[in-house]
């Protein structure tokens, strides 16, 4: 069964969440540049690579496929219009069957005013849509609270916490495995 999401989601607070285009590697590449040491303690990725347009072109350039495959959407959140480009949002089925995993990232300046969650809780509500999906997941180190707090304000269940091997500087390796399910309708005899 394919796994249909929509391109563009209005979030109301003059907000939008829509797949990123090549057109958006140099917009994209910037807000990294700009916020490398913000991004560097928790984001493995997020070193003077990520910060290129030719990388960020050519990421970009694979996205088209991803979602025909069925893998991976990455949403870039921006202000009005597509005025301002103001983070990040990926969802991936690398958690198998009837999983979507959200991941994301905000500009450093974006931080602190909702945009995270609204845009969370956005594309929880869309997957959750989804007949094959029945579990929504984030994933963060414990020792990122502000990731962290996202999922616990959505009402997400911490599922477990799983060690494994830090991957960037300010992580502990103990990793958090937060969920959101499909509430099953009652039926009534």
């Amino acid at each position: 069964m394919s796994i249909s999401l929509p391109e563009r989601i209005e979030l109301g607070v003059d907000t939008n969440l829509r797949w990123m285009t090549v057109d958006d590697a140099e917009t994209i590449a910037h807000a990294v540049g700009e916020s490398l040491d913000h991004l560097k303690p928790w984001m493995p990725w997020a070193d003077a690579q990520s910060a290129d347009v030719g990388f960020q072109r050519g990421r970009l350039r694979n996205q088209p496929q991803q979602r025909e495959r069925d893998e991976e959407w990455q949403y870039g959140l921006f202000t009005g219009d597509d005025d301002a480009f103001i983070g990040a949002f990926g969802l991936m089925t690398r958690r198998g069957p009837g999983k979507l995993e959200i991941g994301y990232w905000l500009h450093v300046d974006a931080g602190n005013r909702g945009h995270a969650t609204r845009a969370a809780q956005a594309l929880t509500e869309a997957g959750l849509r989804i007949e094959s999906i029945d579990r929504m997941i984030i994933v963060c180190d414990e020792a990122n609270v502000r990731s962290a707090a996202i999922p616990k304000r959505l009402g997400y269940t911490l599922e477990r916490v799983e060690e494994r091997p830090p991957e960037a500087p300010g992580e502990t390796g103990r990793t958090q495995i937060w969920i959101a399910e499909r509430i099953a309708p009652t039926t009534t005899p």
